[in-house]
């Protein structure tokens, strides 16, 4: 049967065509962009894949006009006879050779080049992070400040940053989308990433993910990056380096009196509360020295994440497996949380620095947590509800947690048992999420 050209037919698929491709264009913002330079690494992997969006282009469009050329050109015709056979033909055979090499030519010199740019060695100065994944959540440590800290990373625009990556479990990837680079934690082996976030970009938040299925929870294993000004960042780093910051806040109800502490302002930070409880003066000594005063409370202002960022405010919604007494949310007593915190399961896992015996490293680094602003691996928001359901059963707020469900009468979702001796009732929960809270 011979077939028929029929111009309407192609008009019809090449409009829905163009119709489709016009939706696809249409959007939003998209927060997780990688087009956004900025960056040096993100800047050179932009322009790169600008060079070859062009040269694929050039292919393309040469490509699709022989292609159609061809289909016109040679199309079956009623009264066409049979084409003559030929066998080969030198000079086409060498042209459709020297074109694709010749076009890998402009495709790969700045390919390698971009390579050698973003595999070279960062600058001696540069601030060393080192990245330490974990089934599922980021460990990170500030070798040159001895801070150690978790899910959270911050960086001073301005300052080229050196990350060593290593896992101590499965394989993970590092990507920050916003600032570039994307590069594995494999076992027994460390990789290496850096780049400068711009030092004209202001203060900002982004995410931060794993790129590389790692179990259960790979999609729940996020971060959140604040690149800050030098002037913030040394304040945040100042305030990292010291014990965690704990303010004794009695229950709604035991509560005295409530006054704020100054904040020096222009830093941005939540003024700490400071309880006056029913309790005896501490005298001191009159030759003793003066204690020194702590180092003010600094984190990425929660109001600018909430009116700039908000899209790096996590939305996962609370698991309807278990319950928690409302009634008893934001009432707990830290002191007598920090009581219960030091006799339970929690000191086997968790670090608090200058809280004697209270070094573990299973899990995150708890010594500044109050000031964070999200739980579970960057899952939750670090609110007084969310808190109170992670520690009353964390395997049914994230799939596959190695932290056990700690609540009295829950039954744990891995091991199958109800928690009785040693279980956590609300009020002890509630207790605990004071303390934790109150750790500045």
């Amino acid at each position: 049967m011979v077939g028929t050209f029929r111009p309407r037919r192609m008009a019809s698929v090449a409009l829905l065509g163009a119709l489709a491709l016009g939706l696809a264009a249409c959007g939003g913002e998209y927060p997780n962009s990688t087009f956004n330079p900025n960056s040096e690494y993100n800047a050179a992997i932009v322009s790169l894949w600008d060079k070859l969006l062009f040269w694929g282009t050039l292919v393309f469009i040469g490509v699709e006009a022989a292609l159609v050329y061809t289909i016109f050109k040679f199309r079956r015709r009623p009264d066409g006879g049979v084409p003559k056979q030929v066998h080969g033909n030198t000079a086409l055979e060498i042209t459709w050779t020297a074109i694709p090499a010749v076009i890998l030519i402009f495709i790969a010199i700045p390919t390698v080049r971009t390579i050698f740019t973003t595999q070279a060695k960062a600058t001696p100065d540069a601030l060393q992070v080192e990245v330490i994944g974990h089934q599922w959540w980021w460990e990170f440590r500030y070798p040159q400040y001895g801070i150690t800290t978790a899910n959270e990373l911050y960086l001073p625009n301005g300052r080229t940053v050196n990350f060593q990556l290593k896992t101590v479990d499965v394989l993970h990837s590092f990507w920050i989308p916003q600032m570039g680079g994307k590069r594995d934690l494999i076992s027994n082996r460390t990789n290496y990433l850096w780049f400068t976030p711009n030092a004209d970009l202001p203060s900002s938040a982004w995410n931060g993910m794993c790129a590389e299925f790692c179990g259960p929870s790979h999609a729940n294993m996020r971060f959140k990056v604040f690149a800050v000004t030098p002037s913030e960042f040394a304040q945040w780093t100042a305030h990292q380096q010291q014990p965690a910051i704990f303010q004794a806040v009695a229950s709604v109800p035991a509560a005295v009196a409530l006054a704020k502490v100054p904040v020096p302002s222009g830093t941005g930070s939540t003024p700490v509360l400071q309880v006056a409880a029913a309790t005896a003066p501490t005298t001191t000594a009159p030759d003793a020295p003066a204690p020194a005063a702590p180092v003010p409370v600094w984190a990425f202002p929660k109001e600018k994440i909430e009116n700039d960022f908000a899209y790096t405010i996590p939305k996962t919604p609370l698991t309807n497996q278990i319950s928690f007494d409302e009634a008893l949310i934001g009432t707990g007593d830290s002191e007598r949380g920090r009581q219960i915190y030091g006799r339970s399961s929690c000191i086997g896992c968790h670090a608090i620095a200058g809280t004697p015996f209270n070094m573990a490293v299973v899990g995150p680094n708890l010594t500044h947590v109050g000031s964070r602003h999200t739980i579970a691996g960057g899952l939750y928001p670090n609110d007084t509800k969310h808190l109170s359901y992670w520690i009353k059963s964390a395997p049914h707020m994230k799939p596959g947690s190695i932290m056990p469900s700690l609540g009295k009468g829950v039954t744990d979702p891995k091991t199958k048992m109800v928690v009785n001796v040693g279980g956590l009732t609300d009020a002890e929960v509630a207790d605990i999420v004071a303390y934790l809270q109150a750790l500045k």
